[in-house]
């Protein structure tokens, strides 16, 4: 049978849309960086979730010692960089920068699946995924070495107020230089997605699919026509043309403002859940991380202010003190402004162990 190009270009949307249709609903989260002029590069993301999570800002130093919280062949390092990070529910960091510039974002993914123990390999929880990155490496580059010469077992545990549910993340990496690497463990196997143009990341579904996804709306004029669902794929092809539609400056405030225009326009509407789908839900606060001039905004949808802190301004050398700004039940506590004088010496959190 012949087609027109009309035609043509009708049973390719037929199909892309069945496609996307079939797909599992799942977390609202999404990542995009932006690339600058003068090295201007920029990350955000949100945090979507059904119910109320706990997350407070927290300062680690350098030379924090840490164990892999994973049983008898848990990973240890000592931290190399301080970082300012997000935790979730106060066991486990969820996002974060560290004083070189590195950032890490932690999103939901239904289709990780994580290794069997093989009784030899080093294991980590994944509660200490992001901050595994954040306490010793600079750049993605380094990160994604390190990983290709040392092998390392990521261990998962329930979800907080879930039993019996585990949890299933990857994990995305930007730094200074504009670099990106995504990292998903899929069939027991890790994924390592490693280019500067691997701007987008949503929750679902796995990498190499949001790729095709990608190769898919490249072909179609944004500015005409943008899927606008809350479904993963409909906020990936969004902030994937966003971020690059978007004007491109070096105005540190302008730059800002247009990440944030970019992810609050893939948030999900206060309210919307799904009771035996968790992850498709409210978004509850939102990130922008400045690598170039370290800083780190935060929005929470209770306040009326996006607040930041100045990671230049922040002592990180080792022994100075593990320091929280607490965020308050649900993000309500309001600030404005720069925050990083507001931090109070405080205990750091366990990371949930998982064996």
């Amino acid at each position: 049978m012949l087609f027109s190009s009309s035609m043509r270009g009708s049973v390719c949307t037929l199909l892309i849309s069945a496609m996307l249709l079939a797909a599992p609903r799942s977390e609202a989260c999404t990542r995009a960086v932006y690339h600058g002029p003068e090295g201007r590069y920029l990350t955000g993301r949100t945090m979507d979730w059904r119910d109320e999570i706990i997350s407070n800002l927290w300062i680690f130093p350098r030379g924090m010692e840490r164990n892999g919280a994973a049983g008898p062949r848990s990973v240890e390092w000592t931290s190399r960089y301080g970082s300012l990070i997000v935790s979730g529910y106060d066991i486990s960091t969820v996002d974060g920068m560290n004083e070189a510039g590195l950032v890490t974002n932690l999103l939901w993914l239904v289709d990780a699946a994580y290794p069997e123990d093989d009784g030899q390999t080093p294991r980590l929880s994944l509660s200490m995924w992001a901050q595994y990155f954040l306490d010793q490496f600079a750049t993605v580059a380094e990160a994604v070495t390190h990983l290709k010469e040392t092998p390392l077992h990521a261990v998962t545990g329930e979800v907080p107020g879930m039993p019996g549910r585990m949890t299933t993340v990857h994990l995305s990496l930007s730094d200074a230089t504009g670099d990106s690497a995504i990292l998903e463990w899929i069939d027991g196997e890790l994924q390592i997605h490693h280019d500067r143009s691997y701007q987008v990341m949503t929750n679902e579904p796995r990498f190499e699919d949001q790729l095709a996804i990608t190769r898919y709306w490249n072909r179609v004029d944004g500015t005409v026509f943008l899927p606008g669902t809350s479904r993963a794929e409909d906020r990936f092809a969004r902030a994937s043309f966003l971020i690059n539609a978007i004007p491109k400056t070096d105005n540190t405030r302008e730059a800002a403002a247009a990440v944030f225009s970019v992810i609050r326009n893939a948030s999900a509407p206060w309210g919307i859940s799904i009771d035996d789908q968790p992850n498709l839900s409210t978004t509850r606060w939102r990130i922008v991380a400045d690598h170039k001039e370290q800083l780190y905004y935060f929005e929470s949808v209770y306040s009326p202010n996006v607040f930041w802190v100045n990671l230049k301004q922040i002592n990180f050398a080792k022994g100075s003190g593990v320091r929280k700004l607490d965020l308050g039940p649900a993000q309500r506590n309001i600030f404005s402004g720069e925050v990083s004088a507001a931090f109070v010496a405080s205990p750091p959190f366990t990371f949930e162990p998982a064996e």
